[in-house]
This record gives structure tokens, C-alpha cells and sequence, in this order.
């Protein structure tokens, strides 16, 4: 049996001048010292170029991933999930601007709902004990009054 050895495959890992300015530029308003993220390059297990933008410190967890595997590109949030996936990158990029934008508008909603939860907590569990309380005074006041 004979062994024929083919041709690797060149790493892609490096990302171009052009392709960096265009996702750095769709999520420009998601970088900058106010709101403290950053972004980072690296590459796959396979040699593949990748992006990262990065929250704020101390943690700098990963909020989004670009990723460029055969000339197509892939958008995932930071769990992993596949977002987005195209061979065009300001498509892509378009993508995960949106998807930065919306991510402070879903932790607005989250406070919202929070507040309402606790609302509507007093108002189920703590206001019926204060009546309760009320009402046991209203009761127990004219039996109080003999002992003054």
C-alpha cells in the first residue's frame, strides 16, 4: 500500500486590514473607554481567524464572535449560539451591531420586569399581612381599652 501525502491546507488565522475596519467599524458604538469594551483577535483549533469583542473589566467576558471558516463568516453571541452566518461581512457586520444594540435594551426590559415583580409582590404577600394586622387591632382594641 502506498501513502500519498497531500497538500495542507495555509492557516487562514490572520484577518485582513479591510475586514478588521469593517467589523471594528459596525460595532464603533459599542467600543471606546465609556462604555469599557474591547476586541481581540484569535484563531480556531484549526487555524481559522476569529474576533472577539470583549465586556468591560475585570471579568472581559465574551459578549459576541466572529468567525471566518471557508470564506464564510459566523456570528455567535458569548454562550456559543449561532447568531448570524453569511459569506458577505458587512452583512455580517450589520448583524452583530444589531445584536450589541439590542443586548442593553433586553437588560433594560429585565430591570423593568424586575420591578414590577417586586411590586407585585408587596402587594400580594406583604399588604394582606398588614390588613391581617389591622384587623386583629380593630378587634382586640375595645378589650385593651378596659385595662387603661
Amino acid at each position: 500500500m502506498s501513502v500519498v501525502a497531500f497538500e495542507r491546507k495555509s492557516a487562514t488565522g490572520a484577518w485582513s486590514e479591510s475586514e478588521l475596519n469593517t467589523i471594528v467599524a459596525a460595532l464603533n458604538a459599542a467600543l471606546g473607554p465609556a462604555k469599557g469594551r474591547e476586541w481581540e483577535t484569535g484563531a480556531t483549533e484549526s487555524g481559522d481567524a476569529q474576533f472577539y469583542l470583549l465586556d468591560s473589566l475585570p471579568d472581559q467576558a465574551c459578549e459576541l464572535c466572529v468567525s471566518r471558516i471557508g470564506g464564510r463568516y459566523i456570528l455567535e453571541d458569548g454562550s456559543g449560539r449561532l447568531l448570524f452566518e453569511h459569506r458577505s461581512l458587512p452583512l455580517v457586520a450589520q448583524h452583530a451591531r444589531a445584536a450589541v444594540s439590542s443586548r442593553s435594551w433586553s437588560l433594560v426590559a429585565r430591570l423593568v420586569l424586575l420591578s414590577f415583580t417586586v411590586r407585585h409582590t408587596i402587594q400580594e404577600k406583604v399588604e394582606p399581612l398588614l390588613i391581617e394586622g389591622e384587623e386583629l387591632l380593630v378587634h382586640v382594641a375595645p378589650q385593651l381599652a378596659i385595662f387603661a
